[in-house]
C-alpha cells in the first residue's frame, strides 16, 4: 500500500492496542487512532476502506 494516511492509521491503531495492553493512556491513543482512521478513510480506495473498517472494529474493542 502506498497510501501514507492508511499506514499512519494502521500504526495509530496498533499503538492504541499496545497502550491498552500495557495499561497506558488508552483514551489519548484511541482518539489519535480515530482521527487517523477518519483521514485515511476519506483518502483511500475501496480495498483500503474495507481494511480501515476492520481496524475501526479493533479500535472499538478497546473502548
Amino acid at each position: 500500500m502506498s497510501n501514507p494516511l492508511f499506514r499512519q492509521a494502521r500504526q495509530a491503531v496498533n499503538s492504541a492496542k499496545q497502550a491498552a495492553s500495557q495499561g497506558g493512556n488508552t483514551e489519548a491513543s484511541v482518539t489519535k487512532a480515530k482521527n487517523a482512521l477518519s483521514s485515511a478513510y476519506a483518502n483511500s480506495n475501496t480495498a483500503e476502506q474495507h481494511q480501515l473498517r476492520a481496524l475501526q472494529d479493533e479500535l472499538n474493542t478497546l473502548q
